[in-house]
């Protein structure tokens, strides 16, 4: 069953910005996207930086409206989904308690004047837990969420700038397990951190999955990244992202070897150090919707297209390609 539903996702921006700009021309950062996360299960998007992944992640907890499309978040195993558009004060901060976010730097996401215990129960006590909880219960809920990541509860009183870049992806991830969420969106956690230190947090996040749904909590994750390798090792199927369109969508088991789309294919030849075609640069969202946005660069082109953009088809069970060539 699908815990969250994305169907015919569109933002687009102003391609000008600034009180005298002209309005009127626009990048499409996401055009109509449609993916799924089912319960208990880790999705990745992944792709080059400024294709879509982190406006989409957005979009799913209104930090963007949508300028189309819908998004229906599936509370239990019954009836549509609710409508994420629909939803205003209090259903909305009881929805993003559910469905959490954890950013990419979290030297700019943690406020360096407040203790770490302040940073973890300001969203508790936002949401209205301070008047269902007392204080001491708030702490020690804070306490024990740094110890599932792997701190200390004496950490409580530190700031953030004594700990290590690690260590402050383990408070952020603490910050976004606190509230018991459904699903934990995770944008480049691991991107800026080392080789070794990346292995800690994912394997980190394995776990804390793995327990959740061994006490029969829903825990699932958006994952988001530009590694391929990595995004395969964590997640169960993974869609393929570029100017603002999924190109491809499959499980992760078998993407890496059975990948269709050509800029799969790119993206894996660049992750393996393998010989890749020549890729122009030319990686932003298009100005407009009507032809293949991977053509210019693609070397399986044909004039096709460039006139009109490529249907979605299914080539295989769970396996979809955007491509005119399939």
């Amino acid at each position: 069953m699908p815990l969250l539903t994305v169907s015919g996702l569109q933002k687009h921006f102003n391609l000008e910005a600034g009180f005298f700009a002209r309005f009127g021309r626009f990048v499409y950062a996401v055009n109509g996207v449609t993916f799924a996360i089912n319960r208990n299960e880790a999705y990745g998007l992944v792709g080059e930086s400024g294709c879509g992944k982190t406006t989409t992640a957005r979009l799913l907890v209104r930090m963007y409206e949508a300028d189309g499309g819908h998004i229906l978040y599936h509370e239990d195993n019954a009836g549509g989904g609710v409508a994420i558009s629909a939803l205003q004060k209090d259903a909305l901060r009881q929805y993003r308690q559910k469905v959490r976010y954890v950013f990419q730097d979290p030297a700019r996401s943690l406020n360096p004047r407040m203790s770490v215990g302040d940073i973890l129960l300001s969203g508790l006590r936002w949401s209205g837990e301070s008047r269902r909880h007392s204080e001491r219960q708030l702490r020690e809920r804070a306490a024990l969420a740094l110890e599932e990541v792997g701190l200390s509860a004496s950490d409580l009183e530190k700031r953030p700038a004594e700990f290590s870049g690690g260590q402050r992806q383990r408070i952020s991830i603490a910050r976004g397990l606190l509230p018991q969420p459904q699903l934990l969106i995770c944008d480049e956690v691991v991107s800026a951190l080392d080789v070794s230190i990346q292995a800690q947090i994912l394997n980190l996040l394995l776990d804390i999955r793995e327990k959740r749904i061994s006490q029969n909590q829903t825990m699932s994750f958006l994952f988001i990244a530009h590694d391929l390798k990595v995004a395969c090792y964590f997640c169960d199927r993974i869609g393929v992202m570029y100017a603002g369109e999924l190109v491809e969508e499959a499980p992760a088991a078998t993407l890496w070897r059975e990948g269709r789309h050509p800029y799969t294919q790119v993206l894996f030849a660049s992750a393996t150090g393998a010989d890749s075609p020549p890729r122009p640069a030319a990686t932003s969202a298009p100005l407009a919707a009507t032809c293949c946005a991977f053509a210019p660069r693609c070397p399986q082109a044909m004039e096709r297209c460039l006139r009109e953009a490529a249907p979605v088809r299914e080539v295989a069970p769970g396996h979809i390609v955007r491509c005119h060539k399939e």
